[in-house]
Formats: C-alpha cells, sequence, structure tokens
C-alpha cells in the first residue's frame, strides 16, 4: 500500500503549517493589533427622549388614541349620512350613554346579563378542567375529549337555543345550557393542548417527587401550561359574552327580566337607533374592562413575571 503525505500550504509570506497537532507553534500569519480608544467626555450625559416618544409608549395612551380616532371617523360618517334613524351621531350615542347610565336602566340590564354570564362561564370552565383532566389521566378520557368535541366544538352554541327553550323554558336555564356549551369546548381544546406541550422534563419531574393524578395536574401540568389556559379562558368569555347577547335578542328574559340584548332589541322595536347603539356601545366597553382589567392583569402576575409568557 503507497502512503501519500499531504503537506499543508501555507499561504504567500507565511510558513507552513504543521500537518498533525504536535509541533512548534507557528507564528500568526497577521499580527493582531490593539488600538487605544479615546476616554469618554467627562460632561456625557444621557439624552431624554422627546415629551411625545416618551407618552405614545404607553399602551394606555395608544389604545385611547385609536379608539378616539374610531369615534372621530364614526361622527364624520354619521354627520355625512344625515339620518338619525339609521346612523346617529357619536357625540348623540355617547349622550343616549351616560343618560341611561345615569337613570339606572342600563346598569340594571348590564347587571341581569352579567349575572348570568359569570353562572354559566363558571360551569363552562369546570367542565372543561374535568374534562382536560381525565383526557390527560386515561386513554378512555383522551378519546372521550377528543370526540365530544369534534362533535360540539362546531355547533353554533346559539343553534341549541330551541331546544334550551323546550327543556328548560324561558329563564336562566336555558341561557345557561348555551353558555356552557360556548365555553366548555374551546376551554377544554385549549388547555388540553397546552398540556400536551408541557416539556419531558417537568413531566418527568413531577413523577420523580411522586405527583400522580390531581397533584400532577396541578403543580406540574396547570402551571407550564398556563398560557394556553388563559387563551382559552379569553376565547370562552368572548364566545359567551356573545352569546349570550344574540340569546337575550331572540327571547330576552330570565325571570321576567331582561339583559342588555333584550334592552338593544326593545330599542329597536321601537326605533331608538341612539339607544340601539348605546346598548352595543356598552357591551364593547364590558369587553373592555374584562380584558384590561381581568385578563392582562391576570396574565401579568402569572405567565409574564414567570417569564413563561412575553
Amino acid at each position: 500500500m503507497t502512503s501519500v503525505t499531504i503537506a499543508a500550504i501555507a499561504p504567500a509570506g507565511g510558513a507552513p503549517s504543521s500537518a498533525s497537532g504536535s509541533g512548534p507553534q507557528q507564528p500568526p500569519i497577521r499580527p493582531e493589533a490593539e488600538h487605544a480608544l479615546p476616554a469618554a467626555p467627562a460632561d456625557i450625559q444621557a439624552r431624554a427622549l422627546p415629551l411625545a416618544t416618551r407618552l405614545l409608549q404607553h399602551p394606555l395612551l395608544r389604545k385611547a388614541i385609536i379608539l378616539a380616532v374610531l369615534a372621530l371617523v364614526w361622527e364624520v360618517a354619521a354627520r355625512w349620512q344625515d339620518n338619525d334613524l339609521l346612523l346617529p351621531t357619536f357625540t348623540q350615542t355617547a349622550a343616549t350613554l351616560v343618560r341611561d347610565l345615569a337613570n339606572g336602566e342600563l346598569l340594571a340590564k348590564a347587571a341581569v346579563s352579567l349575572g348570568i354570564l359569570v353562572q354559566g362561564y363558571l360551569l363552562g370552565v369546570a367542565g372543561a378542567l374535568l374534562l382536560t383532566v381525565l383526557a390527560v389521566s386515561s386513554q378512555w378520557g383522551r378519546d372521550l375529549l377528543t370526540t365530544l368535541t369534534s362533535m360540539f366544538n362546531p355547533l353554533p352554541a346559539i343553534a341549541l337555543l330551541p331546544l334550551a327553550l323546550l327543556w328548560f323554558g324561558l329563564g336562566q336555564g336555558s341561557l345557561l345550557v348555551v353558555l356552557v356549551h360556548s365555553v366548555l369546548w374551546p376551554l377544554a381544546l385549549a388547555t388540553y393542548a397546552g398540556f400536551q406541550a408541557v416539556p419531558d422534563t417537568l413531566r418527568m419531574a413531577g413523577r420523580n417527587y411522586g405527583l400522580r393524578g390531581v397533584r400532577y395536574v396541578l403543580q406540574i401540568l396547570v402551571p407550564a401550561a398556563l398560557p394556553s389556559i388563559l387563551s382559552g379562558l379569553k376565547i370562552g368569555w368572548a364566545f359567551a359574552w356573545r352569546t349570550l347577547i344574540a340569546a337575550e335578542l331572540v327571547f330576552g328574559a330570565s325571570s321576567g327580566k331582561g339583559g342588555l340584548g333584550w334592552y338593544i332589541f326593545q330599542s329597536r322595536n321601537e326605533l331608538y337607533t341612539d339607544q340601539v347603539f348605546a346598548g352595543l356601545a356598552l357591551v364593547i366597553i364590558i369587553g373592555l374592562l374584562v380584558e384590561t382589567l381581568g385578563f392582562h392583569q391576570l396574565e401579568r402576575v402569572t405567565v409574564r413575571r414567570w417569564g413563561v409568557q412575553r
């Protein structure tokens, strides 16, 4: 067998490098150079950002500017339309909203709607957590969750309203049925997806500590999957809120009292378009308050503080 020795070819002007790791250390081809940096001025100071830039860095101010622009567009479009029956102006709607809030009518309607909403929402959350715990505990529970979500998640909650009316009558029972349906399936899917995404390292750590069953779910899976759970809670809240308003628009009352949807429906029948828009505006305001003061603060003190979510 003929042995072939490969010699390293050095660049022009340099010494040949050794083919093996042994041998004397060769000098660098290009000598290193160190340049001293000039000293920083003694009177250097950090330049403050302009006031407008600092103000625009505040998220609440940016959102307020967006809302102000939308209100201005609404006002201009309504004045151009010049028909209060079709589109009242923003100022007219705001005046109606303040008036009905001051006389207590809208507050009473909102209290009725929110009272039913909280009950249905909590029942839906409890059902979703129960299904998810079963899904991560056994194969039968996993099959049950996937089968039920495939069947009922595409079904609109408002489509169950006729059956709910037949079974539970004109009362809170029928509203609770459609609310639980609107919350249960999206939250269960989001929670289960979050559990599936938990790293194996955390799972093995929990098992090494002897955690099983409910303790394993509450101490390992829930904290790690909390971003997905919070997303499911927000989606379930939005679905429940709009389902409730739609259901109240259909039959409106529970225990003889109507909510915000019924207020909007009655105003439409009486051709009080400004009241219709005032009711819709209150629905939006409640949604913004729940998102800002509820879910946003919950994320700030949990997943953002823990570094799980940016």
